[in-house]
């Protein structure tokens, strides 16, 4: 999992999630501190258990995201023969996770899309792992698939045989 729910507690907050994740036949929302707690799994006691089976139902609605997510980023690194899943996790994907993961929960939004930051967030990761697949855009000091050298060719051969001073004495 590149970002995780209590990471999404975070950025975009609970509030958001819980807009967008609460069941959309259901009349009310997820309470607003019962989803903070649900995403960064802490102490729900207080609540009433039919608002927190709601809570889980929009935490799974959360996962399911995140899931296929790792499932895009993971799809456009397996083109440059990355070790799956990364580990350590580079700040960068983490930044891409989150933004799919956004985009996806927000699927059903209407708005324009050259002026929604959600919709700019996804298309700067997509645009970005492209770069990556296609060998142009560097996961970070960590990448193991970077290239190394300056591009400049390298010549392997065996010894040599005759040099100058060997044949000195012909």
């Amino acid at each position: 999992m590149y970002v995780t729910p209590a990471a999404l507690a975070e950025l975009p907050g609970a509030q958001e999630l819980s807009q967008v994740a609460s069941t959309a036949h259901d009349a009310a929302l997820v309470d607003y501190a019962l989803m903070d707690a649900t995403l960064r799994g802490g102490d729900r006691s207080a609540f009433a258990a039919p608002a927190v089976a709601a809570a889980d139902m929009a935490l799974q609605r959360i996962e399911a995201a995140i899931e296929e997510a790792d499932g895009v980023i993971d799809g456009f690194l397996r083109m440059r023969r990355y070790a799956l899943p990364l580990s350590p996790v580079p700040s960068i994907v983490v930044t891409w996770a989150r933004a799919i993961t956004r985009y996806l929960l927000h699927k059903d939004r209407l708005s324009a899309d050259s002026t929604d930051p959600i919709v700019r967030d996804y298309n700067d990761a997509m645009k970005l792992l492209r770069l990556v697949a296609d060998g142009k855009f560097s996961l970070g000091a960590d990448d193991t698939t970077a290239p190394t050298s300056s591009g400049s060719p390298q010549f392997d051969a065996p010894p040599r045989v005759f040099d100058r001073n060997g044949l000195a004495d012909y």
